[in-house]
């Protein structure tokens, strides 16, 4: 029997995202219904595992099936660990994945060398009714590109290189991001604890 779990998102490329991960691992993810329609969860904490639990909890009690959230973005040191946890907002409310890079490009500007180094953090919660049933964590190191480059991903992967700084993860195929990714190897432990193998 397959394990099912619901991502409380409704961002299609990240649920494409987990579903390249989870092929062929007996697990399925679909977006948690009306999740547009449910009461917001404020993702106010100071910290990405906070943010995730408390998103995966919160949601968990408007359903009986378990439910996965995360909480990821981009430290970049030399601002200060910005945009963090503020990553999905940090160029305003309603701004797009390009207002979002385009402003962290801004602060980089004439920053070179390790101080355009950087990291993509993703911590994952699952919940089932009000309980915690595991959350993980990981990270992947880069630097940030000068400018956006690829057509493939989101959020900031146009300008986030992997650690040679050659090509960023909009350039890459999604086989290689998965593999390299914060996302990617966050999902491998999760795996682990949803599919413990015989």
């Amino acid at each position: 029997m397959p394990v099912r779990i619901v991502l409380a998102s409704s961002n299609p490329g990240k649920l494409r995202e987990y579903r390249e991960l989870a092929a062929g691992t007996g697990i399925e993810i679909d977006l948690l219904p009306n999740f547009e329609e449910l009461p917001a969860f404020e993702e106010s904490a100071p910290t990405f595992a906070e943010n995730s639990a408390g998103k995966a909890l919160h949601f968990s009690r408007f359903t009986a099936e378990m439910v996965l959230a995360d909480d990821s973005g981009l430290v970049v040191p030399a601002l200060g660990g910005a945009p963090g946890v503020h990553s999905a907002r940090y160029a305003g409310p309603n701004a797009t994945d390009a207002d979002r890079a385009s402003k962290l490009l801004r602060e980089l500007e004439g920053k070179t060398g390790e101080e355009r180094g950087a990291r993509f953090v993703c911590v994952m919660a699952v919940a089932r009714q009000g309980r915690a049933l595991a959350v993980v964590s990981d990270c992947a190191e880069g630097v940030v590109a000068g400018e956006p480059r690829g057509a493939n991903g989101f959020g900031y992967d146009p300008i986030f290189c992997f650690p040679d700084g050659r090509r960023t993860y909009a350039e890459a195929s999604a086989e290689e991001k998965n593999l390299a990714s914060h996302r990617g190897k966050a999902f491998r432990k999760l795996i682990e604890f949803l599919v413990p193998k015989n």
